[in-house]
C-alpha cells in the first residue's frame, strides 16, 4: 500500500478542500454533519448548526492523517446509516451522534450501579422473586431430568419418556387432576420440539374458536408443504371444545398434518369423541404423592433462598439473599411446615406452590422478626414460617371434588360398595367426601332410597322408611343442618341385614322377557277384567276364583301356560 503522499488527491464536494483518497469519506462526514463553515476555518459559522460539536481546529490534512481509520468499517456516508452508530467517523473527538449520546447517558447509570453496589440485590430480592408471575408459573421445569413425579408414565425405561428424548412425539390425551403436571409436561414437550425445529402452538379451549383452530391448521399445512416443518398444537382443556368442534382435528391429526395433545381433566371416554381418541394415546396422570410434593415443595424453597429449621438442618450458610425491602432478616421455613403444605394439597403442586407463596409474602409483609436456632447453642434473628402460617394459608384441605365429572361417580360408587360390605367407617368417609365436597344432599339422599330396596330389601323393611324419611328431612332442612341426617341413615345401612332376594329375582324376570322368541304370551282368560257384557261373553274372567272366599288356599294358575312352574326367586342369572 501506498503513501499518503503518494496517493492521488480527491477534492470534497462540500468544502472544495483536495485530500488524500484514503480520508475523503471521514472528511465528507464531518463536512456534511457540522457544515460547510466549521469544515473551512475562518468562515462564519451558519445560521443553522447540528447539535455536533465542532472538529478541532488545525490543518485539515493533519488533522485526516492523524484521525484516519480503514475505510471499511464505513464504506458509506454515515448520514444514511442512521440507527447504526455510524454517525461519528472513527476516532473523531468533541462530536457525538445518537449513538453517542446513548452511551454517555448510560455512562452515569454505570457508575451509579457501580457506586451504589446494592442494586442487583434489590433486583434478586425475595419480594420480588415473588411478584409477578405465581411461583407455580416461574418454577416450572423445562426439561425431564427436573420433571417430578409420574414415574409410572415417565420413568427411565417407559416408552413415552423414550419417544420424547427421540423427538417421536406422538399424538396424546393428558388426563389428570388439577395440578399432577399436564400443561408441565406439555411445557417440556414445546422446549424440546423447538429446539429440533418442530412449531408448537397453544391454544386454550376455554377462549379458542373453531376459526383460531383452523387457522392453526392451515399454517401447520403450509409449514408442512414449503419448509418441511412439523407442527405440534397443544389444546389445554380439550374437553371445553364440543363434538363438532373435536371433528375439526380428525382428518389432519390421521394425515400428519398436526400432531395433537390435549390436556383435560375430565374422563376422555365421555368428553373427548371416539373418533379422535382412537388417533391419540390417553396417557393417564395421577395425583403427586407426598414424597412427590416434598421434593416440589423444597425446590421451590431452594429457589428462594429460604432456609429450613429441623431435622437435617440444609442450610449451609447466614446469607440467603432473601431480605426483602423493608426487612434485611433472613427467612427461615419449618421443615415440619413444608411436610404439612406437602399432605394438604393433596397432590396438586400447583396448590402447594401458591400456598407456600401466599405464606411467605404474608410474613414478609408482617415484616417481624425472632431469634430462631439456626445451629447447636447459636441464634439469630430472622422471619419465621410456622406450620400454623402454612395452613393459614390453605384454610383447609384441598378437596378434590368435581359434582359433574368423573370424581362423581366414583364416591357415590365407593359410598354403595362401603353400606354393602357393612363398613359403617368407610361408609362415613365417602359420604362426608361427597358433601364437603359441595354435592347436593338431595341426590345422596336419592341413592339411598334405591340402596334401601336393591341391598336391604325384605331382610329390614324399616330400611325404605329410614331412606324416605332422611329424604324429607334434607328436604326441610339443607345443608350443613342435614349432614348428620344422611350419616345416621348411612350407618343404619351399613349395620342392618343384607338381601338382594327381590332385586335378583327382578332381574331374573326382565332377563326372562329379553331372552323370549316370538309374541309375548297372552294373559290367561280367567285373569283378565270384564267390565261389560261383552267381554264377559268372551269369557274374560271366566273360572277366576276370588280367593277371600275361600278358607282354604286356592290351587289357581297366574302365569302364562308357557312359563308354567317358573320360579324367579330360585333361578340364577347365567
Amino acid at each position: 500500500m501506498e503513501g499518503p503522499g503518494e496517493e492521488p488527491l480527491v477534492q470534497c464536494p462540500v468544502c472544495l478542500r483536495e485530500l488524500p483518497g484514503a480520508h475523503i469519506n471521514s472528511h465528507l462526514d464531518r463536512c456534511l454533519q457540522a457544515g460547510q463553515g466549521e469544515a473551512e476555518p475562518g468562515s462564519s459559522p451558519p445560521c443553522k448548526r447540528q447539535r455536533h460539536a465542532a472538529a478541532p481546529p488545525g490543518s485539515p490534512a493533519e488533522g485526516e492523517s492523524k484521525e484516519a481509520r480503514p475505510p471499511a468499517a464505513s464504506p458509506v456516508f454515515s448520514l444514511f446509516q442512521k440507527g447504526r452508530g455510524g454517525g461519528q467517523s472513527p476516532g473523531a473527538p468533541g462530536r457525538r451522534s445518537g449513538a453517542g449520546r446513548e452511551e454517555a447517558a448510560a455512562q452515569p447509570e454505570d457508575e451509579g450501579s457501580a457506586a451504589g453496589g446494592r442494586a442487583p440485590r434489590r433486583e434478586t430480592s425475595l419480594a420480588q422473586k415473588l411478584e409477578g408471575k405465581p411461583l407455580a408459573e416461574q418454577l416450572r421445569p423445562d426439561t425431564l431430568g427436573d420433571y417430578v413425579g409420574q414415574e409410572r408414565v415417565l420413568g427411565a425405561q417407559t416408552l413415552l419418556r423414550s419417544l420424547l428424548e427421540s423427538h417421536e412425539i406422538p399424538s396424546l390425551i393428558l388426563w389428570g387432576p388439577p395440578g399432577c403436571g399436564k400443561t408441565t409436561l406439555a411445557h417440556i414437550i414445546a422446549n424440546s420440539s423447538k429446539k429440533n425445529g418442530t412449531r408448537f402452538v397453544t391454544l386454550s379451549a376455554t377462549s379458542a374458536k373453531t376459526n383460531d383452530v383452523r387457522d392453526v391448521i392451515s399454517q401447520a399445512q403450509n409449514e408442512k408443504r414449503l419448509f418441511k416443518r412439523k407442527t405440534i398444537l397443544f389444546i389445554d382443556e380439550i374437553h371445553r371444545f364440543n363434538k363438532s368442534q373435536q371433528d375439526t382435528f380428525l382428518p389432519h391429526v390421521e394425515c400428519g398434518t398436526v400432531t395433537l395433545i390435549g390436556a383435560t381433566t375430565e374422563n376422555p371416554s365421555f368428553q373427548v369423541n371416539a373418533a379422535l381418541l382412537s388417533r391419540c394415546r390417553v396417557i393417564v396422570l395421577e395425583k403427586l404423592s407426598v414424597e412427590a410434593m416434598e421434593a416440589i415443595l423444597l425446590r421451590a424453597v431452594r429457589s428462594l433462598g429460604l432456609q429450613v429449621l429441623g431435622q437435617g438442618d440444609q442450610h449451609s450458610s447466614s446469607e440467603t439473599g432473601s431480605s426483602s425491602e423493608s426487612s434485611e432478616f433472613p427467612v427461615f421455613i419449618e421443615e415440619k411446615a413444608v411436610n404439612t403444605l406437602a399432605y394438604l394439597c393433596d397432590g396438586d403442586a400447583r396448590t402447594g406452590l401458591n400456598g407456600l407463596q401466599l405464606a411467605v409474602q404474608a410474613r414478609l409483609a408482617a415484616g417481624k422478626a425472632t431469634p430462631v436456632n439456626v445451629t447447636k447453642g447459636g441464634s439469630a434473628d430472622g422471619i419465621l414460617i410456622t406450620e400454623e402460617h402454612v395452613k393459614e394459608g390453605l384454610q383447609r384441605s384441598h378437596i378434590l371434588y368435581d359434582r359433574a365429572g368423573e370424581e362423581h361417580y366414583n364416591c357415590i360408587s365407593a359410598l354403595h360398595k362401603s353400606m354393602r360390605g357393612s363398613d359403617e367407617n368407610a361408609s362415613l368417609y365417602w359420604l362426608a367426601r361427597m358433601l364437603e365436597g359441595g354435592e347436593d344432599p338431595l341426590y345422596v339422599a336419592r341413592r339411598l332410597v334405591r340402596f334401601a330396596s336393591e341391598d336391604i330389601g325384605l331382610a329390614d323393611p324399616l330400611a325404605l322408611t329410614q331412606a324416605v324419611a332422611a329424604y324429607q328431612g334434607c328436604h326441610f332442612i339443607g345443608m350443613p343442618e342435614c349432614e348428620v341426617i344422611l350419616a345416621q341413615c348411612v350407618v343404619y345401612f351399613a349395620r342392618a341385614p343384607k338381601s338382594i332376594e327381590v332385586y335378583r329375582a327382578y332381574s331374573n324376570v326382565k332377563e326372562c322377557l329379553r331372552m323370549h322368541t316370538g309374541p309375548l304370551p297372552p294373559v290367561p282368560l280367567h285373569l283378565r277384567n270384564a267390565p261389560t257384557r261383552l267381554m264377559k261373553n268372551l269369557g274374560y274372567g271366566k273360572g277366576y276364583k276370588y280367593n277371600p272366599m275361600y278358607k282354604e288356599p286356592v290351587e289357581q294358575e297366574y302365569l302364562p301356560e308357557e312359563l308354567k312352574g317358573t320360579d324367579f326367586f330360585k333361578e340364577q342369572k347365567t
